[in-house]
């Protein structure tokens, strides 16, 4: 099956070959099918003078922002090809085996066995469970309305804009997205025994002012989608939200 891999990416030039383009390579991934995503051009030379090209097929300058650089990215892309999004500081993915989670291996080809499944149940998008928590994670795949995280996902694109998560979701453009796919597809796949390892928040990155960013999103979630859409606070302050699947 073939795929790309694409990493949106922001001022983690070295930090990147570390984590994930080291644990794609490591994988079984080849380099020509991963492409880097930069907000500009003094980026861009930034990351090819700080990454061997032995790692990757292109840099591409795309927009700043992760939502702008997301909708870019399927814009960027062909209609109908598999494209898996990748964050930039993933050290790598894991799978529950017993109480424990142990490293997935071959990438590869957990990547076409995602594409496979996404056949086999008529969806377009797959994402993992969003904490890195074994006692919450459970050996299943489910197809309904499930919050499919930024970190990792996998999709078919389409290039519909009523798919596109809205600017007024920056933040929170993934629960959006979680949303419209499942609105247009009535399911989404999540893998809820596969999670990714990696630091949320550290330096670089595409995200700024996260307490007042959250906060926004998540109101301008709840009043878009008010039978799926309901808000709290975390202990830090920072405003979350849940989904609660209509059917």
């Amino acid at each position: 099956m073939s795929y790309v891999v694409a990493i949106p990416s922001y001022n983690r030039a070295d930090s990147i070959v570390d984590k994930t383009l080291s644990y794609l390579l490591k994988g079984g991934v080849s380099p020509s099918k991963i492409s880097i995503f930069v907000a500009n051009k003094s980026q861009e030379k930034m990351y090819k003078s700080a990454i061997p090209e032995t790692m990757y097929s292109a840099i591409v300058v795309g927009k700043l922002g992760i939502a702008n650089q997301r909708k870019f990215i399927s814009h960027y892309y062909p209609i109908d090809t598999y494209i898996v999004s990748m964050d930039d500081d993933v050290e790598e993915l894991q799978m529950l085996r017993g109480d424990k989670l142990v490293s997935v291996k071959n990438v590869d080809a957990f990547f076409v066995r995602a594409y496979g499944l996404l056949k086999k149940e008529h969806l377009f998008i797959w994402g993992i469970y969003p904490v890195r928590n074994a006692f919450f994670m459970y050996n299943t795949v489910s197809t309904g309305l499930k919050f499919i995280i930024g970190v990792t996902f996998g999709y078919i694109n389409r290039r519909l804009k009523r798919l596109e998560p809205s600017s007024k979701a920056e933040g929170k453009e993934d629960f959006e997205q979680s949303i419209l796919y499942y609105k247009e597809d009535d399911g989404v796949l999540r893998f809820n025994n596969v999670t990714h390892k990696t630091k949320f928040n550290a330096p670089g990155g595409l995200g700024t002012e996260r307490h007042e960013m959250n906060k926004r999103a998540a109101e301008y979630l709840q009043e878009k989608y008010p039978d799926i859409v309901s808000i709290f606070h975390r202990k830090n302050g920072m405003t979350e939200i849940k989904l609660r699947d209509p059917n």
